[in-house]
């Protein structure tokens, strides 16, 4: 019973030892990762606000893009309607010359 005792006794003594022993070099390899991660997550956060920026520029543009686009629609709406509007008046222009030049015509063979 002794030899078990002391087995378990120095077994314990054993598993101290190599147990404290990595704990001494975990600490400066722990503090380097905390920095490592602290790096990576600075740097993705620098990327992702870069990315932010780039999309509200595209977004921006876009947007500025569909304006022009609403703006000329309507100019074009506007200047065909104008351009309607003189095709009206010539052809109105053309058909009191037409009228005019047949009551001339009347006259004039209602004079011979």
């Amino acid at each position: 019973m002794k030899k078990v005792i002391a087995s378990l006794i120095a077994g314990l003594f054993a598993t101290s030892v190599f147990a404290q022993a990595p704990a001494a070099p975990a600490a400066p390899v722990a503090k380097a990762e905390a920095k490592e991660m602290k790096a990576v997550a600075k740097a993705d956060a620098k990327e992702a606000k870069a990315d932010a920026k780039a999309d509200a520029k595209v977004e921006k543009a876009h947007a500025e893009a569909k304006s022009d686009v609403a703006v000329a629609n309507a100019d074009a709406t506007k200047s065909k309607a104008k351009a309607h509007s003189k095709a009206k008046k010539a052809k109105a222009e053309a058909k009191a010359d037409k009228a005019v030049d047949n009551a001339e015509a009347k006259k004039d063979a209602a004079m011979k």
